[in-house]
């Protein structure tokens, strides 16, 4: 399932929803979010997620992410070069649910069938390092484990190769799938469906698996594929994209009003509790029961929607779990997928994530970290495929000719982080009568920015060393230096990164208006 494209914030309750103009099929009216600054509910959502347990049940892939740089075209063929620097592998599929409730510290148990080949000894090993789950990954002899490998240039998708022999699992392991999940569910609180047509729920296994639930009065929540939904008759709730709602409903889903009518087909068709449409740039629209709510869309930057939807459905399923209102836990949903729809690869939102969303003015204020964290929170991103620059300055009294050069320092990169020079720096480097501002302030105004992502004080008088920690990709400084004059450079070359000139604004300068103001 592809997911929305979700809004930074929303309110948190129906009481807090507006009507839309119209009315919907079945004379329901619908709720539309407005964006907030802070919503308490929904910051008290966020905290509750780790409370329940979920049991997932789904098609476990592998997928792995082969990362590089792209600089000249194969003289063999009209094709780029990928220049290889890292591989990485992590669950996907049903495993990217699991992956996705574990960052929120919910607990899972996860049933799933992996082949006898060396891709299902991984993922085998990747889910049982996840914390907080319990797996059940049985093995088909013969079987090929699906595995998706993506290969990423620059922080964007070349190619993705896809390794899978489609076909069911064998009937006895689907018994004991049942039978396993029957003994389980009990103990937790929602059940996930998470069906991408690889062969797990096969057949009338989904019927199976939801009649367990429903004897041991839990709730089932399912991501569906393909044509026929009665295969998931009487789940609780039903995630489809509008292409999935298309094709099962035989409707047309072009307009909102499309949208509800195909949704309440399924629904009344089917006996589900609620559908809950995701509609990529037009957010989602959650139909529960008689009452209607749209989620609009309101995503300020998306490099990769892989796995989206799978955060969708984790974020929902921890709410439910935890025992938020569906539309409090649709929410949320909404806002995680606009979070890693912003990252590379198929990532993961976590509670500071969500939380970071949700409090915007607060959220400046945590770009401001310490060395050792900017070193932390930078392997991430490398992690993630992310491009990362770096300059530095004293930013003193922050002129216009600052904001350009880091415009054009965050062109050059994926996430742009600033070192900026601490007061006993300044005064050593300027002066004992600066800096004007305290390091504090400085760094606050610099992390308000949004070109900026990362802001990291540092004492000396040059910033070598924090680059070596560091180890960015690009390194940025104003064109009145050459780039043998750029502190660091030889440490760039070393390892391959670049170093970038920003042209200059002139007449902007900190020392010539704090001389003016002196007079």
């Amino acid at each position: 399932m592809q997911g929305p494209v979700p809004p930074s914030a929303a309110p948190a309750s129906p009481s807090d929803a507006t009507p839309a103009n119209g009315q919907p099929a079945g004379g329901a009216t619908p709720h539309a979010t407005t964006p907030a600054a802070i919503n308490p509910d929904l910051i008290e959502g966020v905290r509750q997620l780790k409370r329940g347990t979920v049991l997932v049940v789904g098609d476990a892939m592998l997928d792995r992410y082969v990362y590089g740089h792209v600089s000249r075209i194969s003289p063999e063929a009209p094709v780029p070069v990928l220049a290889v620097e890292r591989e990485l592998a992590m669950p996907g599929g049903a495993g990217n649910v699991v992956r996705n409730l574990t960052a929120l510290g919910t607990a899972v148990a996860f049933l799933s069938v992996v082949g006898d080949d060396q891709a299902g000894s991984d993922l085998t090993g990747l889910i049982g390092g996840q914390p907080g789950v319990e797996p059940w990954l049985l093995v088909q002899g013969g079987r090929a484990t699906t595995t998706k490998t993506r290969f990423i240039a620059n922080g964007q998708q070349m190619l993705r190769a896809d390794h899978e022999i489609v076909r069911p699992i064998h009937q006895r392991l689907a018994d004991r799938l049942v039978r396993i999940a029957t003994d389980t569910v009990a103990a937790t609180s929602v059940m996930v469906l998470s069906d991408y047509r690889k062969g797990v729920l096969a057949g009338d296994t989904p019927e199976r698996l939801i009649a367990a639930a429903k004897a041991a009065g839990r709730r089932v929540l399912v991501d569906p594929k393909g044509r026929d939904f009665s295969r998931y008759a009487g789940a609780d709730v039903i995630t489809p994209n509008r292409a999935e709602l298309a094709l099962a409903s035989g409707m047309p889903v072009e307009t909102e009003a499309d949208v509800v009518a195909a949704a309440r087909a399924l629904q009344r068709r089917h006996g589900f509790g609620a559908v809950l449409v995701t509609r990529s740039e037009d957010g989602m629209t959650l139909l529960e029961g008689e009452n209607l709510h749209h989620f609009p869309a309101e995503a300020p930057e998306v490099h990769d929607v892989s796995g989206a939807g799978d955060t969708v459905v984790a974020v929902l399923a921890a709410g439910y779990a935890a025992g938020l209102p569906l539309p409090l836990a649709a929410r949320l949903s909404n806002i995680a997928a606009g979070i890693v729809v912003g990252k590379v690869g198929t990532a993961v939102a976590r509670e500071a994530d969500l939380l970071e969303a949700l409090t915007p003015e607060r959220g400046a204020l945590r770009k401001v970290v310490r060395r050792a964290a900017a070193a932390e929170q930078v392997e991430r991103w490398r992690q993630r495929g992310y491009r990362v620059g770096f300059t530095n300055g004293c930013f003193d009294l922050l002129h216009p000719g600052h904001v350009h050069l880091l415009e054009q320092a965050r062109s050059w990169c994926d996430r742009l982080v600033v070192g900026v020079n601490a007061d006993s720096s300044v005064a050593r480097l300027k002066g004992p009568t600066r800096p004007i501002q305290p390091e504090a302030a400085r760094a606050a105004v610099l992390a308000s920015l949004a070109t900026v992502d990362l802001v990291t004080i540092f004492e000396e008088d040059t910033p070598v060393e924090l680059i070596r920690l560091l180890r960015p990709d690009v390194l940025v400084k104003g064109a009145d230096y050459t780039v043998d004059q750029v502190v660091g450079a030889d440490l760039l070359q070393d390892w391959g990164g670049v170093v970038k000139l920003a042209e200059l604004l002139p007449g902007n300068s900190t020392t010539a208006t704090v001389a003016r103001l002196r007079g």
